[in-house]
């Protein structure tokens, strides 16, 4: 709403919400909000929920149906509202579990786009909060008292692989922090030529003779951050010591 009293172009907004006929979903909590704001909205009421429960055993991961099925009903429900753009929340954090999802159990180097063509090529989808920590986030949603609705029937299963990137990349950010904003800063600063796949890069037909054409050659090692460091305090000890000695 924000954007769309600032930007150089007019658009309209519409929200969509799914109930998927979870024990427990507070129904009335997203309506009662949206309604205090003024905006145009819809909920789809779909009950994904025996679906899923009727098809993956007891114990099992339900994510991958569950994920499916809500998407193909927002497909359809933005064909149906006459929409270009579906606008999902996906955040950094979303990205950078996904592109290790992929890589662990799919040997595959792919994560969420900020914008892409839907599955049945009929939608442009873009995730907005693209670029914003999943802390962030929740600090923001506490500070503007945002109505939060859990998922009950993901968010208790435990053996989830998501959740268990998602505790390792924790983990990672209290050793260093910063390391998930890197590994999200690398998936737009990609070398084809230090990679390995042939479709993106000619390596067969590759020589020394074609050296100009690469954007970078072989580092036998690369300068580490921490050597940078070091190096510039040494340089800023020298500095200090040869001004000292001016000085006298």
């Amino acid at each position: 709403m924000n954007l769309q009293a600032r930007a150089p172009i007019s658009f309209s907004l519409v929200a969509v919400n799914l109930d998927q006929k979870q024990p427990g979903f507070p129904e009335h909590v997203l309506p009662d909000y949206l309604n205090q704001l003024g905006v145009e909205y819809r909920v789809v009421e779909e009950d994904t929920y025996s679906i899923v429960t009727d098809k993956i055993p007891e114990g099992k991961t339900t994510c991958s149906l569950c994920s499916r099925l809500r998407r193909g009903i927002l497909y359809r429900t933005a064909t149906e509202l006459g929409v270009t753009k579906i606008a999902l929340g996906h955040h950094m954090d979303d990205m950078v579990e996904t592109l290790f999802l992929n890589m662990f159990h799919g040997a595959r180097m792919k994560s969420m786009p900020p914008k892409l063509v839907s599955d049945d090529k009929q939608h442009v989808v873009i995730r907005p909060l693209a670029y914003s920590r999943e802390t962030d986030i929740a600090q923001f949603a506490v500070n503007n008292d945002y109505p939060i609705i859990p998922c009950n029937l993901c968010g208790s299963q435990e053996n989830l692989q998501r959740k268990r990137i998602k505790q390792m990349l924790a983990l990672w950010e209290q050793e260093q922090p910063g390391r998930v904003q890197n590994v999200f800063k690398s998936m737009s600063r990609i070398t084809t030529s230090h990679l390995l796949d042939r479709d993106l890069f000619d390596f067969e037909n590759l020589t020394a003779q074609r050296a100009d054409e690469l954007s970078e050659l072989d580092t036998a090692f690369d300068v580490s951050p921490m050597e940078t460091l070091l190096q510039r305090s040494s340089m800023n000890r020298d500095l200090l010591s040869e001004s000292l000695k001016e000085s006298h």
